[in-house]
């Protein structure tokens, strides 16, 4: 036998005794790398699971659409409010009235705003304050309107009567939310100007009813048929 065919030989037994040793060492392998990722996800589990339950729960747009409105005790939240108010609306600087929609707040300009200003009065800002702790303790859903009467106004502050309205409305949502902390999610505004009268513009005392901010407690049902009235010109 040559030398050249008994090194070809050797290298091919070599090759053949590599590729046995090798072959019956990858379940081993396989098993190690199989231990070693089980183990690191079952120490995951439990960190994943302390930071789930670390995570504060957030609520989707449709569980917040399906939610069970609040129920409000209108005749309690009226009697409060008119113990508290009592002095206010026997001098009419305050009226309370039950509408379909909802118990109605009304703060006139007289003993609220100074004629063609949006700055509320100290007075009445303390009785806003004092009413909306009430309104919180009901977890009421509240809008604020501004409404004006139909006599024009252009000053150095406001153009119209619907800045002036949206103005005063905004003036009472801010003192709300950032003095007596009452939950945003829970309040709206709007400013009407001079188009959603009480009274007839046509006299001065009609003109003064007129010229109001109104805190409306949205009575459930109200909501619920804002929501379909919603829905359905959303599918039109």
């Amino acid at each position: 036998m040559s030398y050249a065919d008994f090194v070809t030989l050797l290298l091919a037994v070599f090759i053949v005794l590599l590729a046995s040793v090798w072959h019956r060492s990858q379940p081993l392998v396989a098993a190690s790398h199989f231990s070693v990722n089980k183990l690191a996800a079952e120490d995951a589990k439990p960190a994943a699971s302390s930071l789930a339950s670390s995570l504060p729960k957030v609520q989707s747009p449709a569980d917040a659409d399906n939610a069970v409105p609040p129920q409000v005790d209108s005749a309690e939240l009226l009697r409060e409010l008119r113990a508290l108010l009592g002095g206010a609306i026997d001098r009419k600087e305050i009226v309370l009235q039950q509408t379909p929609e909802g118990l109605v707040v009304s703060l006139r300009e007289l003993g609220s705003f100074q004629s063609g200003e949006a700055t509320l009065l100290p007075g009445a800002a303390d009785k806003l304050r004092s009413t909306a702790k009430v309104l919180m303790q009901h977890s009421v859903n509240l809008r604020v309107e501004g409404h004006s009467d139909n006599q024009p106004i252009h000053t150095g502050n406001f153009d119209s009567n619907w800045q002036l309205s949206t103005a005063r409305a905004m003036s009472v949502l801010r003192l709300l939310l950032d003095e007596v902390g009452f939950p945003p999610e829970r309040a709206s505004v709007a400013g009407y100007g001079p188009y959603h009268p009480i009274a007839d513009n046509t006299t001065a005392e009609g003109r003064r009813m007129n010229r109001r901010v109104d805190l409306v407690v949205i009575a459930s049902q109200a909501r619920d048929q804002a929501r379909k009235d919603v829905s359905v010109e959303a599918t039109r």
